[in-house]
């Protein structure tokens, strides 16, 4: 199945963290698709600017195509979806995540178990023993 990855998973592949078990390494190096939306960036760059994470946003949005991975623009189709999710979650940038893969179809690999609630579109992963 493709995948769309949250920002934290995607901040720890790039930097090849080992909160990431090597399960989830294979999983993401195996999947036929990878995801990265645009949301993640736009989460990420607003984090920098209130001194919240330190990066250098472009050189992140390199790390997307080097690693191999598709952008995923968020689209008006994304966000009408937000009207039928729940609200078991209220980060915005989490909420678009899960839309966003209940639309394209894909399965978000997150380390928030406030996701666990959106189902199977969700899988929730462990930090690596």
């Amino acid at each position: 199945m493709n995948l769309l990855l949250d920002t934290h998973v995607f901040l720890w592949f790039v930097i090849q963290s080992p909160r990431l078990s090597s399960n989830v390494y294979h999983q993401i190096e195996t999947a036929p698709v990878v995801y990265i939306s645009a949301a993640s960036l736009w989460e990420v760059v607003i984090k920098i600017q209130v001194k919240k994470l330190s990066a250098d946003p472009d050189e992140l949005a390199d790390k997307i195509a080097d690693s191999g991975f598709q952008e995923l623009p968020v689209s008006v189709t994304h966000t009408l979806a937000l009207e039928r999710l729940p609200l078991h979650h209220r980060d915005p940038f989490d909420r678009i995540l899960v839309a966003q893969a209940h639309v394209e179809h894909l399965r978000l690999l997150t380390y928030d178990v406030g996701l666990k609630p959106y189902g199977s579109v969700c899988q929730v992963i462990a930090e690596a023993d």
